[in-house]
């Protein structure tokens, strides 16, 4: 074998662990979405989800940042705030907060949605990224798709003002912490380990400060809080996302985020009783082919 072949094959393998880890991420925030906001009606703080979130994985993970120190060489102190505040904590609060009074249909459009906007904006600006006509082209179908599922959305509910500032603020946070990742030399399990333990420290204050009530709470609340939040969200996604951004590049892993308020809404009809109508699956078609189109597969080698 030549090693021109060998280098194609590694690449195609790990632009197919960057799909499946972007499919595998989108997937498990659908379920976040619902789940988070299903706990707003349980006893459940949003400090008491983040100890959940980020405590489980951050003691699975602790080998990895043990290793690494919560201070890893080589990596500026700028860039792993913005990791930590983009993709832990911050986000975390901010929208977790905000889902809590915003139907899981409508939050995963003003959330998910904004996300590949936000980082494709970030990358033009700031890193002055230029993406091919096609890739451009699936942006402008993506965000139309979304316009699509909000208009719905909000002709069928008046949404506090909550949604429409803390959601767009947490897909900022999250596009900020796609770039920074990218630029910070870290592993996907090296950034995870440390966005974990971070924010779960930074939760232990926040318990200590306004208290918790997880000892209190039924074990089946914490149970399902544990799999969707702990296991889900805060390990496998959070690594799954990793991957999708070192093998398909910020802009294009953030792209398949606007699937999650397509999921989401299926998610909400399904199973909270939200109507599904001909707009929501046109909105699913024409956001599925911006997304496609994001990935560059049409685009000129």
């Amino acid at each position: 074998m030549s090693a021109v072949t060998f280098a194609n094959n590694e690449k195609a393998t790990s632009t197919t662990v960057g799909y499946a880890g972007a499919v595998v991420t989108v997937l498990i925030w659908a379920a976040w979405i619902l789940a988070t906001r299903h706990s707003a009606a349980t006893q459940l703080t949003t400090i008491d989800i983040g100890l959940i979130r980020y405590g489980i994985p951050a003691l699975v993970l602790a080998p990895v940042w043990l290793k690494t120190g919560l201070l890893p060489k080589g990596v500026p102190v700028g860039l792993l705030v913005t990791m930590v505040a983009g993709a832990g904590a911050a986000f975390f609060q901010l929208t977790t907060s905000a889902i809590h009074s915003t139907p899981a249909s409508a939050a995963g459009i003003l959330l998910g949605g904004s996300m590949p906007l936000a980082t494709a904006l970030i990358g033009v600006l700031v890193f002055r990224e230029r993406p091919d006509p096609m890739r451009a082209l699936g942006l402008v179908a993506i965000v139309a798709g979304v316009a699509i599922l909000l208009v719905c959305s909000l002709a069928g509910a008046a949404l506090p003002w909550s949604s429409f500032v803390l959601l767009p603020m947490g897909a900022i946070l999250w596009a900020s912490y796609t770039h920074a990742f990218r630029r910070s030399g870290l592993t996907a399990l090296q950034a995870s380990a440390l966005i974990a333990i971070w924010s779960f420290l930074i939760h232990v204050g926040l318990a200590v400060m306004f208290g918790t009530s997880i000892a209190s709470a039924p074990l089946t609340e914490v149970g399902l809080q544990i799999l969707s939040q702990g296991i889900l969200s805060g390990l496998v996604a959070t690594v799954a996302y990793g991957l999708a951004v070192h093998a398909l590049g910020g802009t294009q892993a953030a792209a398949f985020t606007a699937i999650t308020p397509v999921l989401a809404t299926i998610g909400g009809g399904m199973l909270l009783g939200e109507e599904i109508g001909i707009a929501e699956i046109a909105a699913a078609v024409i956001t599925g082919l911006g997304v496609a189109l994001s990935t560059g597969i049409a685009s000129r080698p």
